[in-house]
């Protein structure tokens, strides 16, 4: 059996600036967008500590039975231009250690301003420690698609905002 593709990205053009995009991305009230699932439910407030170590945390509700903690570790933060965090969170799901950071799959969120729109890349890159069945397994749990769902909330979110997939 072959090596996995131990990586996937998805890539949206905007109609909304940079500084925006960015927002959307690290401010708790504009964040909701992230769990926004349109399962029946109060919506529980996210959470934003933004600096490196920090954390980010949303209360995902995807049905009646299955509701969920989300969120990331920030490895590094570049406004308006990328974000990057080991994706997951302490009690939640995917579970992560803050102390491990390099334990958990690492998502980059690339901001390129068009002017006055703007393209997001959103990439997941799982670590070289994660063996070739566990990559295989985060796909087949769905992971792209679950992400592919996520990111086309965002454009909704966002005012006079159409998303373009490339």
């Amino acid at each position: 059996m072959s090596a996995p593709k131990r990586c996937f990205s998805i890539v949206r053009r905007l109609d909304a600036p940079r500084e925006l995009v960015f927002r959307a991305w690290t401010d708790p009230d504009h964040l909701q967008w992230f769990g926004q699932t349109g399962a029946p439910g109060e919506r529980q407030p996210a959470t934003v500590d933004l600096r490196v170590g920090g954390a980010w945390r949303v209360h995902m509700i995807e049905n009646e039975h299955r509701s969920y903690v989300t969120g990331g570790v920030y490895r590094e933060i570049e406004p308006p231009e990328k974000i990057v965090f080991t994706w997951g969170a302490v009690g939640g799901w995917p579970p992560i250690d803050p102390g491990k950071p390099d334990d958990g799959p690492v998502v980059t969120v690339t901001l390129r301003d068009l002017g006055g729109t703007t393209e997001m890349t959103f990439h997941v890159g799982f670590p070289d420690g994660f063996t070739d069945d566990s990559v295989r397994h985060w796909f087949s749990l769905g992971v792209v698609d679950g992400w592919t769902r996520t990111i086309d909330r965002l454009a909704p979110s966002l005012p006079a905002t159409v998303a373009e997939p490339f």
